[in-house]
């Protein structure tokens, strides 16, 4: 039988096309491919508020907050309230006994420690949210979390801004003892890891740069749990290619948008980050008032 050469070295020609285009298409696929460690968590905070029925479905705008429950007035006042999640601030008392309490900067006392916080917060099924203000509180403040872990039903999130981020001034926790102490102690909470900020009025002020995102996801990459990236929303809108890259890396990272009491917030600013991602992967902790506008925004949904 005489072989037609021409077809044989077409048919080689195709078979080499077709080889080269498949390996393209499986490497560019990995590569693109939301990256975990091994062993890793996703955020399951939606999933126990749906079996709650406190929300309807996986849409993280939904989950309701309550902030600085930092008294013993606040705290009865959040676990009596709407809300699904309670956060609140993590100091070391600045005098003696020097034990972890609930307070913000600049206060340095408060009417209750974090140990008593704890035990009036298991009595609850909200959730929580921990933001340390202090590296030396962190470790004494989670040997009293693991010790309330088993009454513990709601969700644990633990938080600290270990980065500069745009016009941050405060100085962040050290990132590497901050995570030793929570890392193997936290294995299935969600980690709340931001950046300091800053926002100044009549200014252009930046938003979150490539070296800051890259920065903050070098640090979560080797991290086995969720990780939530709180942002600030008056910065949204000059942030939104860094922040999308961001949540591209891992289906492990979600966004929590939050305001400062003075910022000006246009909500608008926040549709593309509605529009353009998951709806469970950002939640949305801001003013009452701010959020019922952008959820009245014709194209919220």
């Amino acid at each position: 039988m005489r072989v037609n050469r021409r077809s044989v070295y077409l048919s080689c020609i195709c078979a080499v096309i077709l080889v080269v285009t498949l390996t393209w298409t499986v490497w560019t696929h990995m590569a693109n491919s939301p990256s975990s460690a091994a062993g890793s968590k996703r955020d399951h905070s939606l999933d126990y508020f749906l079996k709650k029925g406190t929300i309807q479905e996986r849409d993280a705008a939904d989950v309701n907050w309550y902030h600085a429950a930092n008294s013993k007035d606040k705290i009865n006042e959040a676990l009596e309230g709407p809300a699904q999640m309670i956060e609140a601030d993590v100091l070391l008392r600045g005098h003696d006994p020097k034990e972890p309490i609930m307070a913000h900067p600049p206060y340095t006392d408060s009417d209750i420690t974090l140990q008593d916080w704890l035990s009036v917060v298991v009595t609850s099924d909200k959730g929580i949210k921990l933001d340390f203000k202090s590296l030396a509180a962190v470790e004494p403040s989670m040997a009293l979390l693991e010790e309330a872990r088993a009454q513990l039903e709601g969700p644990v999130w633990i938080n600290a801004d270990i980065l500069s981020g745009p016009g941050g001034l405060a100085t962040p926790l050290d990132a590497q003892a901050f995570l030793q102490e929570v890392a193997l102690r936290a294995e299935g909470d969600v980690l709340s890891l931001g950046w300091t900020t800053g926002w100044s009025p009549d200014t252009d002020n930046p938003g979150y740069s490539w070296e800051m995102v890259q920065q903050m996801e070098a640090i979560c990459r080797p991290l086995r749990q969720p990780v939530t990236f709180p942002v600030r929303a008056a910065l949204l809108p000059q942030s939104f290619p860094q922040l999308q890259w961001l949540l591209q890396q891992s289906d492990r990272y979600t966004l929590t948008v939050w305001t400062g009491q003075r910022d000006v917030l246009n909500v608008e600013d926040l549709l593309p980050y509605r529009q353009n991602f998951n709806k469970s992967r950002i939640y949305y902790d801001l003013l009452e008032s701010q959020i019922s506008k952008f959820k009245a925004l014709p194209r919220y949904n």
